[in-house]
């Protein structure tokens, strides 16, 4: 069984489905990653605004928690993905 299948079951916008996927194959073994926004739409080929209501979505149905990260003079870093699995 596909350790994914969950997933696709749900009822998500494709947006979602393709930036879990694109997490949960740069998370380490906690589940964690850190590509920033800019990244991740260059990457999936998606606007960022599109890429943020993705993480919305994600947040929203529980597969995905988020915290801001800081640099050490203290400006914004790129978010933590800490993904999820139903």
């Amino acid at each position: 069984m596909n350790r994914l299948n969950f997933l696709y079951q749900m009822n998500l916008a494709h947006r979602a489905i393709s930036v879990y996927t694109y997490l949960s194959d740069r998370a380490n073994k906690q589940g964690e990653c850190w590509p920033s926004i800019p990244t991740i739409a260059s990457d999936l080929k998606l606007s960022q605004s599109t890429v943020r209501r993705a993480l919305k979505d994600l947040r929203k149905e529980g597969l995905l928690e988020t915290e801001q990260r800081y640099r050490v003079k203290g400006g914004n870093s790129s978010l933590l993905y800490k993904i999820k699995t139903k």
